[in-house]
């Protein structure tokens, strides 16, 4: 019944390449091709961000940032550098809302972590995966959180548990995207909170997952909400960073 149902819908909604409108793949082997999937990490600074040595597993920040929340950020792609980056990423999260893209990223992310050296079992061993949460009026007008469903796919991939329903955003914000870095600051202001009691992450490395990370404040109010629960270690996993 699976294959029938694939079938039908390839043959009625078929799939094209964002990049070059091949038929079957929202990305193929070519366009991905070009893609510069980065093989290094670089740490929180949003100026000149200092590239990470390729040992350094357990910290993500220089000294610069050394204050910073947030643990450190694995991601994927410059998203300034290729406009197909953007293109993937606006299908995705805007419409047309192209959710099974989350497979196709997921795969990226994961490519990433493998060329980096990151993908290590002592990296996902006593970890957890929380996607960054949408508020109410965004996930009904979008009908799902695209963090959220690139967090199930590297979950999946992973072997990595899930905990999609405890963090939650309960203010409404503006899009961070037309707000200065200060501005984004007072935006996420108590945007955050823990729904359920916090004894599930006791011991663990809590990995926060977004599409895009741009100066960071997201990520760093959810981390700060984690950490006030007694969260130690916060990570970042994003798709691409802007700058």
């Amino acid at each position: 019944m699976d294959n029938y149902k694939n079938f039908l819908l390839d043959l009625f909604f078929p799939v094209f390449c964002l990049g070059c409108k091949k038929e079957g793949v929202y990305l193929c082997d070519d366009c991905k091709a070009t893609l510069d999937i980065l093989e290094y990490q670089r740490c929180l600074c949003n100026k000149n961000p200092l590239i990470l040595p390729p040992n350094q597993k357990r910290h993500g920040k220089c000294s610069r940032c050394s204050n910073k929340k947030l643990s450190g950020l694995y991601f994927a792609l410059s998203y300034k550098e290729r406009s197909l980056t953007k293109k993937l990423i606006r299908n995705f999260k805007y419409k047309p809302y192209i959710k099974d893209l989350a497979k196709t990223l997921a795969g990226i992310l994961i490519e990433h972590l493998v060329v980096s050296g990151k993908n290590t079992e002592d990296l996902w061993e006593n970890s957890i995966l929380i996607p960054v949460p949408l508020d109410k009026k965004k996930l009904r007008s979008r009908g799902y959180n695209q963090s959220e469903e690139l967090t199930k796919e590297l979950a999946t991939i992973l072997k990595v548990p899930v905990i999609a329903n405890s963090l939650v955003k309960i203010k409404t914000t503006k899009p961070q995207m037309e707000l200065s870095k200060e501005e984004r600051e007072q935006n996420l202001e108590g945007a955050f909170l823990i729904k359920k009691p916090f004894d599930f992450a006791q011991g663990k490395k809590i990995f926060l997952v977004d599409d895009v990370y741009t100066t960071g404040s997201t990520m760093e109010e959810c981390a700060g909400v984690l950490r006030d629960e007694g969260a130690k270690i916060v990570w970042g996993i994003a798709i691409a960073r802007e700058g």
